[in-house]
């Protein structure tokens, strides 16, 4: 009978234990969770900031590269008007080609005696 009383205590501290640890367990998965989903709408602010700032941007960009197809245009009227021979290149829309740089790369040279000391 003893036996059985300290087999049932045993139990039922095991069963207390289990339970302070799923506890324990829950809080910090908790806290973790708090943590991710303020991290998750930081990142979420952050995005909607940049996209309308990127919004401002191609718009300022469309209104330059008007206003510079505009001045090409000009140019190459005066220059008609005048009898004089305008290079003007044209730009690429980097919007649809960004592969296309709005700029003539230019190499780098590098001599061989460069990194001697």
């Amino acid at each position: 009978m003893e036996s059985n009383r300290e087999s049932a205590r045993r139990s039922r501290k095991k069963k207390q234990q289990h339970l302070e640890e799923l506890m324990s367990q829950l809080t910090q998965l908790q806290n973790q969770s708090t943590i991710w989903r303020e991290r998750i709408e930081s990142v979420g602010r952050n995005f909607h900031t940049l996209d309308a700032e990127n919004n401002v941007l191609r718009a300022q960009m469309a209104e330059l590269t008007e206003r510079l197809d505009s001045l090409n245009s000009l140019t190459r009227f005066w220059a008609d008007a005048n009898g004089l021979a305008v290079d003007i290149p044209e730009i690429p829309d980097t919007l649809l080609e960004p592969w296309q740089l709005p700029y003539p790369i230019q190499p780098i040279t590098a001599s061989a005696d460069m990194f001697q000391f």
